[in-house]
């Protein structure tokens, strides 16, 4: 990837600070304090932290430091990394996006935090999510909405809306994020991200926060496919070595998939993209995929777990936002029957996209119907077609969790310039495809991230905003 010297070293990709560190060109506690300086500068306008974590990250700082004079600094060593505030680290206050725990002091390190640590990185603070990570935007009632850096009066998507923005501002080289129905993908594709969705069960949280637990996975959010691939790693304790496209591989591509609309420039783009796909001799087919019933296993599920882990806060609606505070009463009315029911349906349709994936290696779809709106203002039509508002602007990611699927979002171009995403995703275990696949086509399409961080940071000079 090229790079930009000029840019400070919380947009460097995490192989390149590493080397910084070990020619000592930098130093941890320097970068940590770049980060937080930065951290505490954007966040009054962004509200991409709900806590930023500053006596930690010098520790932790200092900590790498040492490592590294020792010659033993572990894989993400002085690496600032931020977390969604649905992850414990031991003494954090872990608010999970609601006003119930906004003075819940977690104990003890969740597992994707626990491993994360291990591995020497610098936790610069706990960034913002909707509620219980029950929203694909990023409101709450602890304050502000979470804002996009492309363009503040936007929304970054969510929920893990303040993992992307601490990245996309420079306050963070990676962000932890969370993804159960989309909730990586989208704020990747909506901020010009790579966001990673690993295979479900292949990220552990041991002793973490309950929500979408059928379907959720930890995973990464950064610049590049060679960040996500270095902080996969870490939380699957194992290695994803690159390994070259040796062989063409077959791709289905999906350009609205169950018919859904979506927005002109948005489709062109990754129409675009695609073509790039067919350019490096892999084999691009259009053909017909039934993804019809991801809802009927989703939903039910989903507020049936809620109802378990949180029920008793329905007693309290005006503590809640209206978006969790109107799932928690749809979970009240569900029945058993309809539980059942949507557990045999997960079974059938799982099946169904497992035998679509042995006759194709990947299905490639947008990511999302539309670029970023504007916050609160969630597109009631798309393309002239009306479209509903839980899902009418991202229709695509949900349909790949409920098969417990790989996924990344991978920034492919622009529309009316807000970033846009290509979703890309293989058969379950085939993660290493998916980083193989997605980093060829990262090259080839030239997104260049050094490129869209300059363009983003001249954009908000020339708003007034110092960064």
């Amino acid at each position: 990837m090229p790079e930009n010297r000029s840019l400070p070293p919380t947009y460097w990709p995490v192989a390149r600070l590493r080397a910084a560190y070990v020619a000592a060109e930098v130093s941890p506690v320097q970068v940590a304090e770049q980060a937080l300086a930065r951290a505490r500068a954007v966040n009054p306008v962004l509200n991409a932290y709900l806590e930023i974590t500053a006596s930690l990250a010098r520790e932790q700082a200092f900590a790498a430091e040492r490592a590294y004079r020792a010659g033993s600094p572990a894989p993400l060593a002085g690496i600032p990394v931020s977390i969604k505030d649905t992850f414990d680290i031991a003494g954090q206050v872990s608010t999970r996006g609601s006003l119930f725990y906004r003075t819940n002091r977690a104990l003890r390190d969740s597992g994707a935090v626990r491993r994360l640590r291990a591995a020497g990185a610098v936790f610069v603070g706990k960034t913002n999510t909707a509620e219980f990570g029950q929203s694909a935007t990023t409101e709450n009632l602890l304050g502000e909405p979470c804002r996009n850096p492309w363009d503040v009066s936007r929304t970054p998507g969510g929920s893990s809306g303040g993992a992307v923005a601490s990245v996309v501002s420079g306050t963070a080289t990676v962000a932890l994020g969370a993804d159960g129905g989309g909730s990586i993908r989208i704020p990747a594709s909506f901020t010009g991200l790579v966001g990673f969705k690993p295979t479900h069960g292949l990220c552990h949280d041991e002793g973490g926060f309950r929500a979408m637990s059928d379907f959720v996975c930890p995973g990464p959010l950064g610049w590049c496919i060679e960040d996500a691939r270095t902080m996969l790693g870490v939380l699957a304790d194992r290695s994803f070595a690159r390994n070259s496209m040796s062989a063409s591989l077959r791709v289905a591509w999906l350009p609205r998939p169950e018919g859904r609309p979506v927005d002109a420039q948005v489709l062109a783009t990754v129409r675009a993209a695609v073509r790039r796909i067919a350019q490096l001799g892999h084999t691009v087919e259009e053909p017909s995929l039934d993804l019809s019933g991801w809802e009927d296993a989703f939903g039910p599920l989903v507020l049936d777990e809620e109802r378990r882990e949180r029920g008793h806060l329905l007693a309290q609606r005006t503590s809640l936002t209206d978006y969790e505070r109107k799932s928690l009463e749809a979970a009240a009315d569900l029945d058993e029957f309809a539980v059942a029911r949507a557990r045999e349906l997960l079974g059938e349709y799982r099946s169904r996209i497992e035998s679509f994936l042995r006759q194709y290696d990947l299905i490639v779809t947008p990511t999302t119907s539309v670029p970023a709106f504007p916050i609160d203002e969630r597109p009631r039509a798309i393309a002239g077609v009306p479209v509903d508002w839980l899902w009418g602007a991202f229709p695509f990611t949900a349909a790949f969790n409920v098969p417990g699927t790989p996924g990344v979002s991978l920034p492919c171009g622009y529309s009316d310039g807000l970033p846009v995403g290509i979703q890309i995703i293989s058969a379950r275990n085939r993660d290493d495809l998916l980083l193989d696949f997605a980093e060829e086509l990262e090259e080839a399409l030239a997104f260049d991230a050094a490129s869209v961080k300059a363009k983003w940071a001249s954009a908000q000079l020339e708003k007034g905003v110092v960064l």
